[in-house]
């Protein structure tokens, strides 16, 4: 499987962007989807996550309420709607995926990795 992510940009706080995710390959459907993110000198964290056939969706708290992840299967694509953001969710943005299982908290639990956009929220 390989990534595209794409949508990131540069907005002033309190806008919206929607970060996109596109999978080459088969079976997207049954992959898990997760977005991180790595601010300068900071740990990825996660950000926020779909399980296979979108039944179940995950938030990092900080998060909560303001974004939304979404999947289009036929599309082969996974989506992160952004909105009110702030100034701290300024970072580089990475979707990835899992084959197989149910963990998704963790960078170790992914098997695949886009190539990160980076998102700019100024003050």
């Amino acid at each position: 499987v390989q990534l595209q992510a794409s949508g990131g940009g540069l907005v002033q706080a309190g806008g919206s962007l929607r970060l996109s995710c596109a999978a080459s390959g088969r079976s997207f459907s049954s992959y898990l989807m997760g977005w991180f993110r790595q601010a300068p000198g900071k740990e990825r964290e996660f950000v926020a996550a779909d399980s296979w056939r979108g039944v179940t969706k995950y938030y990092e708290d900080s998060v909560k309420g303001r974004f939304t992840i979404s999947r289009d299967n036929p599309r082969n694509t996974v989506y992160l709607q952004m909105n009110s953001l702030k100034p701290e969710d300024t970072a580089v943005y990475y979707c990835a995926a899992r084959r197989y299982g149910t963990s998704y908290l963790y960078g170790d639990d992914y098997n695949y990795w886009g190539q990160g956009t980076q998102v700019t929220v100024s003050s």
